[in-house]
C-alpha cells in the first residue's frame, strides 16, 4: 500500500496578500507628480501567492 505523503503548510505572502501582484506608485516630473500605479511580481512570493510555513 502506497504511503499518503503530507502536503507542505503553506500560509499567503504577507506584502502582496496571496495574489503574486504588488502595486507601485508611478511618479514623473521633476516635482514628482503621482499619475498612477503600475502592477508587478511580488519579490517576496515571486508571483506564487504562498510562502512555505517554516520561514
Amino acid at each position: 500500500m502506497a504511503r499518503k505523503t503530507a502536503k507542505p503548510s503553506v500560509k499567503p505572502c504577507s506584502p502582496c496578500g496571496g495574489t503574486g501582484e504588488v502595486s507601485r506608485t508611478v511618479r514623473v516630473g521633476r516635482k514628482q507628480r503621482v499619475v498612477g500605479q503600475q502592477t508587478g511580481l511580488c519579490l517576496s512570493c515571486l508571483g506564487a501567492g504562498e510562502l512555505p510555513a517554516d520561514d
